[in-house]
């Protein structure tokens, strides 16, 4: 796929417009940096000829502390110009990254089934990463460049007209040249960027795993698996730097002969008496001075086709849609709520199995199939299942981290599909053998952020529990900060903190996926008590 023109425009006009400010002042900065490039071998030309007709000395000392001064202010200029495209670069970035994870956040579960960690953390962040640079230096740079090239043409033909000829033609053909080698290396860095998100997301899985594979010998496979991804890695890198290196090589070519041109040029004029040795300095340097936008633009270009895959990629993945219905905007009721299955089917959509032999698509393999039941407010349902027979299932249709294919499932005598996805969380607790604990404060921990909720409701629901002594225990109490994988934890005290998150809430209906298989079984009955003092519902 290539990007358009109009794509590229759309996206800097998305996240540099809130910020065109700072876009103004790193504009200014860059141009007035291009004019002073202009101004200086002006002054150097002066110097040049008068020291060469034995001018004064006072003449030459000006044009000398004068020539500094400029070259000093084009610094100076180059410097803010710097510190404004930084800044305007991790703006974009940092606004396009909030962005592309919210849209993740959004997705059902479904996607995350299928997507490793490590691969969206390259989507988040390497491929944005990659973008920075066309947010901060892209469309000004090319334009200043442009800018630059145009003012070096107009000035070499106000000094001769034969010299604008030549440097006019040296111009179009490296630009020229450069935009017909523009593309070759975007599908390269496309396959790169893949295999890079292809690595990062076995190298997650893998260290997350890191128990079982030590404790089950496997670490003869996944080192196997890792070179294998390494071997793909570096031939692809290898393609897509040697596309790069062929607009490297040709740009160095045509500067070559853009100077060998100039110093012809230079030479002839000045045997023919129509220009001075200063003019015929400022000619080469010039043409020098043309070599630097061209090869900026080189630069951005080969910048550009690493974006241009990156952007590819992004845009693949806010094209990503959520199968779940947005859903209406009829909230549930506080208080119990009584839960209605009636005839639900469901599917997981990886589950699509294909008869090979005879190449006939068959129907999806239903976990669910026509379930129907009703569990008053205030009750207790208890479901017994083989592995596999769809209980956890149930759980995520009735969180709506998925949608069933038929059949209607009610929350009190709301249909969940009707109901706000920001809503159902609210309402539902839901308390599982995997315990989900995050590198910040215990209190943050309790709470899921929620400012609302008082210490003292947390130190009353803690000693119900029995984990007031473990609390007063730890150094700095709610405010202690939790390491990684919820270090300084028992597996019972962890699934404890979660059970504590949901008295916290107080929901409507709270689930309980084998909840207590890290209790032992006076801690799970002394929590049943501790449901009905609660009023658990």
């Amino acid at each position: 796929m290539k990007i358009g023109l109009k794509q590229f425009g759309n996206l800097l006009i998305d996240y540099l417009k809130p910020q065109k400010g700072r876009v103004a002042k790193f504009a200014i900065a860059l141009l007035t940096s291009i004019g002073l490039q202009l101004l200086n071998p002006q002054i150097l030309r002066n110097f040049i000829d008068t020291s060469v007709a034995g001018g004064s000395v006072r003449n030459l000392f000006i044009a000398a502390f004068l020539f500094i001064g400029v070259a000093l202010a084009t610094q100076l200029m180059s410097i803010t110009a710097t510190y404004y495209g930084e800044n305007v670069a991790w703006t974009a970035t940092n606004a396009l990254r909030a962005d592309l994870v919210e849209h993740c956040l959004k997705l059902d579960l479904s996607f995350h089934k299928a997507s490793t960690p490590g691969e969206l953390v390259e989507r988040v962040d390497g491929d944005i990463q990659n973008l920075s640079k066309f947010f901060s230096k892209f469309s000004v740079y090319i334009l200043g460049s442009l800018l630059l090239i145009l003012g070096v043409i107009v000035v070499m033909f106000a000094e001769d007209w034969r010299a604008g000829i030549t440097i006019l033609f040296f111009a179009l053909t490296a630009l020229f040249t450069l935009i017909r080698l523009r593309s070759i290396a975007v599908p390269h860095w496309g396959s790169y960027r893949q295999v890079n998100g292809e690595f990062f997301g076995f190298l997650g899985e893998q260290l997350t795993g890191i128990e079982d594979i030590r404790a089950n010998g496997a670490k003869n496979y996944v080192m196997h698996h890792f070179y294998k991804i390494l071997q793909r890695w570096l031939p692809t890198y290898h393609k897509a730097r040697f596309a790069d290196t062929i607009l490297w090589g040709t740009t160095n070519a045509i500067f070559t002969l853009g100077n060998i041109i100039a110093l012809a040029v230079a030479l002839y004029l000045w045997n023919q008496k129509a220009i001075t040795i200063g003019t015929a300095y400022i000619f080469f340097y010039y043409t020098t001075l043309l070599s630097e936008p061209i090869e900026q633009i080189r630069t951005q270009l080969e910048d550009l086709q690493q974006a241009e895959a990156s952007i590819y990629r992004i845009q693949d993945l806010f094209q990503v849609q959520s199968q779940l219905n947005v859903g209406g905007k009829e909230l549930l009721p506080n208080g119990a709520l009584s839960v209605t299955f009636e005839n639900v089917s469901f599917s997981y959509s990886d589950r699509i199995k294909s008869d090979r032999i005879n190449k006939q698509d068959t129907k999806p393999e239903l976990i669910l199939q026509d379930i129907s039941f009703h569990l008053p407010p205030s009750h207790v349902l208890g479901l017994l299942g083989r592995t596999g027979s769809g209980k956890t299932t149930l759980v995520r249709l009735l969180l709506r981290l998925y949608d069933s294919q038929s059949g209607t499932i009610r929350l009190g005598n709301v249909n969940i599909n009707q109901t706000p996805l920001t809503d159902l969380p609210k309402h539902v607790g839901l308390v599982t053998q995997n315990v989900q604990l995050f590198q910040t404060t215990v209190r943050n921990n309790l709470t899921f952020f929620n400012q609302n909720i008082s210490d003292e409701r947390i130190y009353e629901t803690l000693e119900i529990l029995g984990l007031s002594a473990w609390l007063h225990s730890l150094p700095k109490d709610l405010d202690t900060e939790l390491g990684p994988d919820s270090s300084g934890l028992s597996a019972g005290q962890a699934q404890l903190l979660a059970f504590a998150r949901v008295f916290l809430k107080d929901p409507g209906l709270v689930i309980l996926d084998e909840a207590s298989s890290r209790l032992d079984p006076t801690t799970e009955k002394f929590l049943s008590g501790a449901e009905n003092f609660l009023n658990f519902k």
